[in-house]
């Protein structure tokens, strides 16, 4: 009797790993757009952190001293409803561009998408362009791949390091960041940040690259939502460009029963995520427009009309609608209503940032004693005021007491406050025993100086029962 043999397990892979994506290079109208976008970005991102105002630094994130400063604007942890309004106007800035041209941000101006292309042109001075970095990326490791890509390497490296480098000076101030780093006496904290946004830019752009916009970045997920058949979308012309197939450039396409495409792969060699932007509209397309440029100058050379790949709608596409036609559409009621709100949240935060007052003060009462009795018979308690200056001058500020139990402010009732200070100041405050109510009792603070408007607190001054 013969047993039958169990069968082997097998163990089946669910995962494909997806190709390197490895670009070619374009040149056309849209590839500069990208570029000056490029420059506009990095200038103001790394010349904006040595930017000096009144003999300090125009942006700074001033944790320790937890205050923010913005060229002539000085804001405070309780300033935080501006940031809130900020945050919404992005928000809802990104949503009006995405109804209107789909992911232009990503495609033109995101972190991501401009430091990607930076490190390519590295990639591509040191190892040349796509076909070169192909052959030399399979090819057995030689003198010159080793000394190409450690030369691109290390230029990722420098580069990146100055981009942590940077970041970290608008949370410290960058001049003596500086210094400390010339002179090797970075802290501890300092140093961990400037080496923690390195590697993730380094990590990101060098080698994630389109891994984070196609799997890691969540507005590629919901940006469908913000899509309608008016949004302007980066398409392919397939009434025009179908059947595909290759032919020589005298050939006829009608006698052949060919459309416009070629069939050349130029749009998915150009593409930085590596798509097929024939298959129609993908989540994964960043809308930067390189297949647009690269089929043009194909079209070009084969003497067909531009445009078999390009900008516009589903709607233009279907019913053959005209440039004019199809942005007339643009002003559509969606794109209308998220103009009309933004608008009214930006000129709602530039009226509330322009009314804040010049000075902001926080009362915290010193609780180590509730109240004590002095020579003179009076109660006193002790306060501590925060006083912040929210301008570019002293301030000088007289601080005063007012309310039923005869306050009177002893000793220091004057305090200059210098431009863009924030300070603490101990003010004694003493009250009369024949008026005052057991317990709790209920005052103002109210603080004066020239050219400011004054400023009134709540305060409570307890008594002995």
């Amino acid at each position: 009797m013969h047993s039958t043999p169990e069968p082997q397990a097998q163990v089946v892979s669910l995962f494909k790993a997806d190709d390197k994506v490895v670009p070619r290079t374009v040149h056309g109208p849209y590839a500069r757009a990208r570029w000056v976008m490029v420059w506009l970005t990095q200038l103001a991102y790394y010349g904006t952190a040595w930017l000096q105002w009144n003999g300090r630094q125009a942006v700074l994130f001033d944790v320790e001293s937890r205050r923010f400063l913005l060229g002539p604007l000085v804001f405070y942890p309780q300033d935080f409803i501006f940031l809130t309004g900020l945050l919404i106007v992005s928000a809802l800035s990104l949503f009006l561009f995405t109804a209107v041209a789909g992911r232009v941000w990503c495609g033109y101006a995101c972190p991501q998408t401009v430091y990607t292309e930076i490190f390519l042109w590295f990639e591509r001075t040191f190892e040349g362009d796509r076909s070169a970095r192909l052959r030399l990326s399979s090819g057995p490791w030689t003198v010159e791949r080793a000394v190409k890509t450690a030369a691109k390497q290390f230029s990722w490296m420098v580069f990146a390091v100055w981009t942590g480098f940077t970041f970290v000076g608008y949370f410290t101030p960058i001049r003596a960041l500086w210094h400390d780093t010339l002179a090797l006496q970075l802290g501890g904290w300092s140093l961990f940040w400037i080496a923690f946004y390195s590697v993730a830019t380094y990590g990101n752009a060098g080698f994630m690259r389109e891994q984070v916009c196609k799997y890691m970045c969540p507005y590629a997920r919901f940006q469908s939502a913000m899509f309608d058949k008016d949004t302007l979308l980066i398409t392919y012309d397939a009434q025009r460009g179908e059947p595909r197939g290759s032919r020589s450039k005298k050939a006829d396409p009608a006698t052949l029963g060919l459309g416009a495409c070629v069939d050349c792969t130029l749009c998915v060699q150009v593409c930085p995520t590596g798509i097929d932007i024939r298959k129609g509209l993908q989540y994964e397309c960043i809308g930067c427009a390189a297949c647009v440029d690269v089929c043009d100058q194909v079209m070009d050379k084969m003497g067909y009309a531009r445009g078999l790949v390009k900008y516009s709608t589903q709607n233009a596409l279907q019913q053959g609608w005209s440039a004019r036609q199809m942005l007339q559409r643009a002003l559509r009621p969606r794109v209308l209503v998220y103009t009309a709100v933004l608008w009214s949240l930006i000129a709602a935060l530039v009226a509330g940032i322009a009314m804040r007052p010049e000075l902001r003060v926080d009362v915290v009462r010193d609780r180590s004693v509730n109240y004590r009795m002095v020579d003179d018979g009076r109660i006193e308690n002790v306060y501590r005021l925060m006083m912040m200056n929210t301008t570019e001058h002293p301030l000088q500020v007289n601080v005063k007491a007012q309310g039923d139990g005869e306050y009177r402010v002893v000793e220091a009732d004057h305090f200059e406050v210098l431009p863009s200070e924030s300070r603490w100041v101990v003010v004694r405050v003493q009250g009369n025993p024949d008026v005052l109510l057991a317990g709790a009792n209920h005052f103002q603070f109210q603080l004066q100086g020239d050219g400011i408007k004054p400023v009134t607190e709540q305060a409570t001054f307890l008594a002995p029962h």
